[in-house]
């Protein structure tokens, strides 16, 4: 006979929502940290069915699987760093995320001296080099001069320039 409620101490499984969010801060606050069979790469691009193309260290590109604990909890891109596991029976895909490298989490490893010097060249501060939208906005220029006209209004970059057509009246072409 089953039992409705859990017995003293046994805890129910998680939901799907506090598996992804369970999943989700050990991505982003978890401590990494490499075995002897992990290593770290770039992705190139993705593509589809939870395939990616990575460049690994020794600039070999190759296919890298995400397993399915990260599959809708969490979202990569290109130029994101992975740590990856070797997959032994892979012919095409020959490796398998481990964990997501965050920028605070790289530059844990770049002063343990474990990231590759293959792509210590291309990773540059990422806080250096983003910006927040107060700061964008901020160091926009002042234009509160009185200068309210149209002219001075940007256009809108997601509207697609539809052409404008006049259609002329019946009776007009008939009058000629």
């Amino acid at each position: 006979m089953l039992q409705a409620w859990p017995q003293h101490g046994r805890r129910l499984p998680h939901t799907v929502s506090e598996k992804r969010k369970i999943v989700t801060q050990e991505v982003v606050h978890g401590e990494v940290t490499l075995s002897k069979d992990q290593y770290i790469v770039k992705v190139l691009e993705s593509k589809g069915n939870n395939l990616h193309l990575v460049e690994e260290e020794a600039g070999h590109v190759t296919l890298c699987s995400m397993p399915p604990k990260f599959r809708k909890n969490v979202w990569i891109k290109r130029g994101d760093y992975l740590v990856v596991e070797g997959i032994e029976e892979g012919k095409k895909v020959t490796c398998e995320m481990v964990h997501i490298l965050y920028p605070a989490q790289i530059q844990d490893l770049k002063s343990e001296n474990m990231w590759p010097q293959h792509f210590h060249s291309e990773t540059v501060d990422v806080a250096d080099k983003k910006t927040s939208f107060t700061e964008y906005r901020n160091s926009k220029p002042d234009d509160s001069e009185g200068s309210d006209s149209e002219d001075s209004l940007e256009g809108n970059v997601n509207q697609m320039n539809r052409p404008v057509v006049y259609l002329s009246s019946d009776s007009e072409s008939e009058d000629d």
